[in-house]
């Protein structure tokens, strides 16, 4: 359990599981946490904004702020979740061309815990680029659940009914 007043930013990325990021929330605030929810430009279209929104009392937030908008508070910790493909290379990558990679790349030298729990088909999670992704975030001390008694990819179009599996719960679970 976390102590009360911590801050927990929920980085959502546009894959299947997102339109449910809302049993994260609740689980995170069952444990104690005040969640930010940022969504990736792309997530926006699979999420209920207004109703993540209402959940949270915070904006849902997918772009940098003007200089006259009140900052949202420091993450504690972050989870991102689902994390696709695109997310997972350029975090690994050290790109920021959207607000939620320029959070995730922050994340590591600020000290700041990550949990991903990536959302990928077995020929996606097959590829060197995204295998080398994983194993440089590793070395960095962020949490991707991916393998036996985590996230386990599937093959590509099967299955419709995964995203109802999806283990939201790990990544409290794996919080340090």
């Amino acid at each position: 359990m976390t102590p009360s007043g911590k801050v927990l930013h929920v980085i959502v990325c546009a894959a299947g599981p997102a339109s449910a990021v809302g049993r994260l929330v609740t689980l995170a605030q069952d444990a104690g946490w005040t969640v930010q929810v940022v969504a990736t430009p792309s997530a926006l279209d699979f999420v209920d904004v207004a109703d993540l929104e209402r959940r949270t009392g915070r904006p849902v937030r997918s772009r940098y702020r003007k200089p006259h908008e009140p900052k949202p508070p420091r993450a504690d910790a972050i989870i991102v979740a689902p994390a696709t493909y695109n997310t997972v290379n350029k975090f690994a990558q050290g790109i920021a061309d959207t607000y939620a990679l320029g959070l995730l790349a922050e994340a590591p030298g600020l000290g700041i815990p990550v949990v991903v729990l990536p959302f990928v088909n077995t020929a996606l999670a097959a590829r060197v680029p995204f295998r080398q992704s994983v194993d440089r975030l590793r070395a960095e001390g962020v949490h991707v659940l991916l393998g036996p008694g985590q996230y386990e990819p599937r093959p590509p179009s099967t299955d419709p009914d995964a995203a109802d599996a999806y283990p939201w719960a790990l990544t409290l679970e794996n919080l340090p």
